[in-house]
């Protein structure tokens, strides 16, 4: 385990990796702080029934180093940081966790911020912020933004319409077609604003109740969960779980254009140059799926939470996108790494400001 734990970390070069255990409520999580170049590690506290820790610390590890690209990539002054924790949302969440949890995060002394991820909520939060003063406020009757998954969809189809314009000269969703797998939070929300936009839309999700709930209330069609992805369509959204796009799953693929909210699309980096060879854009995961964590940190801000400011940064998602596309036209390489360059720079520009290191030395830690 040790040879792995470092391994993993001097491979993305990650500054911290925390373990916390509390045995009387059950606590088992990780905290990985990926780096803190541009300010505090941010990111979500996600909690689910990992089949392993050394699992738990995989997952851990990705999503962290992915809010350091999300957050240089969006302009934000904020590190990666990512916590889960090995639970069952379901039966196995308790107040003495939570608390537990926000006291270890206290420990940390603002060097992670935390908000809600996958299986954790905004009253989660405020139970665990009885115990810290570093949870990124969210509820609207105390200052925050509330539900961010509107915010995360607002970016997705942001994405989208960057994607349209620069595969077919139009950002317009009317009549296009669109694929939506995962019908969440995130994803129904998606499909609300597709549906306005005039786009026609197909939906699966594991949870057939839910598909049928949505199917009543949005002129929608509905497909198989394993035939979503590979409809003939303008637009695959994923926005359910990760790996999606893989060995088995691109050479199926028929959409022109991946763009959805899921975190790592990419079962590996290598999977990008694939989807390039097969003439599909690809919106980086990190980018589009930005407008959630956009919308919450803006809490963080003097003042509090404003709403109109909040949604100014969601429309730079499509300035954004639209700008990694045209530098991986130029480069010829793929939108992925593009993203990834514009994030690296900002790291390294910050960096390069404040300890004068060449700026070779400051690639070399980046992709080492």
């Amino acid at each position: 385990m040790d040879d792995f734990l470092f391994d993993l970390m001097q491979h993305d070069d990650f500054e911290n990796m925390y373990f916390c255990q509390e045995k009387t409520s059950g606590l088992k999580a990780v905290i990985a702080i990926h780096d803190t170049t541009l300010g505090a590690a941010a990111g979500g506290i996600r909690m689910q029934p990992y089949a392993s820790e050394k699992d738990a610390i995989l997952d851990a590890a990705r999503l962290a180093r992915a809010m350091t690209y999300k957050w240089a990539a969006a302009g934000i002054n904020k590190g990666g940081g990512k916590c889960v924790v090995i639970a069952d949302p379901k039966h196995e969440k308790s107040e003495a966790l939570l608390r537990h949890l926000g006291q270890f995060i206290q420990r940390l002394n603002g060097l992670f911020l935390a908000g809600t991820d996958v299986g954790t909520t905004i009253q989660d939060m405020e139970i665990i912020a009885r115990e810290s003063s570093f949870i990124v406020p969210t509820a609207e009757g105390k200052g925050g933004p509330g539900d961010s998954g509107p915010a995360t969809a607002t970016g997705v189809v942001q994405g989208m319409r960057a994607c349209l314009n620069a595969r077919y000269g139009s950002s317009d969703l009317r009549g296009r077609t669109v694929a939506v797998q995962g019908v969440g939070s995130v994803g129904k929300a998606v499909i609300e604003r597709l549906v306005q936009a005039g786009a026609i839309v197909t939906i699966a999700d594991i949870d057939s109740q839910r598909v049928v709930q949505l199917a009543a209330e949005y002129t929608v069609r509905v497909a198989q969960p394993g035939e979503i992805a590979y409809l003939p369509v303008d637009i695959y959204c994923p926005c359910a779980l990760g790996a999606v796009l893989n060995d088995i799953s691109i050479p199926q693929l028929q959409c022109q254009i991946v763009c959805g909210s899921a975190n790592n699309q990419l079962a590996e980096e290598r999977h990008a140059e694939m989807l390039k060879q097969r003439n599909i854009l690809y919106a980086p995961d990190y980018i589009v799926n930005a407008g959630g964590a956009l919308w919450s940190v803006d809490s963080l801000n003097p003042g509090g939470f404003n709403r109109e400011r909040a949604g100014a940064s969601l429309s730079r998602i499509y300035e954004t996108t639209t700008k990694l596309i045209a530098l991986a036209q130029e480069l010829k390489i793929p939108t992925a790494r593009a993203a990834d360059l514009l994030a690296e720079q900002r790291i390294i520009t910050a960096r390069e400001q404040s300890t004068n290191t060449p700026l070779f030395d400051g690639v070399r830690k980046l992709r080492a």
